[in-house]
């Protein structure tokens, strides 16, 4: 058995928590978090009793083998750093952390303590993700040269925590943006990025007067603070010659939301979200193919059940951890370099 804690029990944390009490192999044990009547109510609703309001007195719990951290990101590394010091296995919410310095860091922490340390790279665990990777692993694409996504929201500004940038570091680039380049990284082969162009933007605000549009809203909202970007753009270059373009934002003046993934090869093409769609070519035809299966979609509740199984699993069987600190380190360098780009107006080199 995997004994488990959770160290903050805000909303993301409902996706961690039910998966470790569906698995069999999982002890879920302790629950820690500042808000006092929050934690409470967790405990109870989940039958949990060790609560703890400070992360260090968990950690001190020798019965608890593994933990999942769902604070803010300004708390990640230094939490990853203690829990890893007290010989915890670690799986942490993307992003990994705030800084470059924050990840090699922790970086430095996973490799003295050899346990384990998953970054919460939720979309690497999707059934679709999984399907689309056996394609291109089998050559379909070919060499993936091009990918562009976008993760437009037109009123989706969270507050809380999500809008005050020293608790975030960042708005829709580093919440939403790094799920896009993660995914669009990982599917092309992880590269080593060489350069980074970006932009942002602060003209519409949180937009908390708009009327009749519902949204997602962090637990502690508050729409009187927001001091992050509304929107972020970039293009990020390899070292292979490979490219991304991405655009992401919490609020914009469009029609619509809008979300998608489209992976460009020389053999083929693919689209992953919003379903999984593939593009060839046979007898000087191209082909627009659909995969049959179950759902095309990527299912969110699915691939988080996915990722904490994997977790456990490469706790307790050693298996080869797909989502590790070293691909943190990397999407965290292209996040900060994305920022030092709009704040200088210069391209950055990695």
């Amino acid at each position: 058995m995997l004994k488990v804690g959770v160290i903050g029990v805000g909303s993301i944390s409902e996706f961690h928590i039910k998966p470790y009490m569906e698995n069999k192999q999982v002890e879920l044990v302790a629950l820690c978090d500042k808000n006092e009547q929050r934690l409470a109510g967790k405990g109870e609703l989940y039958g949990v009793s060790q609560l703890y309001r400070d992360y260090h007195e968990l950690l001190a719990n020798e019965e608890i083998d593994a933990v999942s951290i769902c604070t803010w990101n300004n708390s990640h590394a230094e939490i990853a750093i203690a829990a890893l010091e007290a010989g915890k296995h670690v799986l942490v919410e993307k992003p990994l952390c705030m800084t470059v310095e924050e990840a090699l860091a922790v970086q430095a922490a996973v490799e003295k303590s050899g346990k384990v340390l998953q970054v919460g790279f939720v979309r690497r665990h999707g059934d679709n993700t999984k399907l689309l990777k056996t394609f291109i692993d089998n050559g379909e694409l070919g060499e993936i040269y091009y990918a562009k996504t976008s993760c437009l929201r037109r009123l989706g500004n969270p507050g809380g925590w999500f809008s005050d940038i020293s608790k975030s570091g960042g708005g829709p680039l580093i919440d939403l943006g790094v799920h896009m380049i993660d995914i669009c990284w990982y599917f092309m082969g992880k590269p080593r990025p060489v350069s980074v162009t970006g932009n942002t933007y602060r003209k519409l605000g949180n937009r908390s007067h708009i009327e009749n549009l519902s949204f997602y809203q962090a637990a502690d909202y508050d729409p009187s603070l927001n001091d992050v970007e509304d929107l972020t753009n970039a293009l990020i270059r390899f070292e292979n010659g490979a490219s991304i373009m991405v655009d992401v934002s919490f609020t914009l003046q469009t029609k619509k939301d809008e979300l998608y993934v489209k992976l460009f090869g020389d053999k083929g093409g693919a689209e992953f979200e919003p379903e999984l769609a593939l593009v060839t070519e046979k007898h000087n035809t191209i082909m627009n193919v659909t995969p049959q299966v179950d759902n095309l979609g990527f299912d969110v509740h699915k691939a988080f059940i996915n990722e904490i199984n994997h977790f456990v699993d490469c706790c307790l069987e050693g298996s080869e951890n797909i989502a590790p600190v070293a691909d943190g380190v990397q999407v965290m360098k292209m996040l900060n370099a994305i920022y030092e780009s709009a704040n200088t107006g210069k391209k950055i080199y990695l």
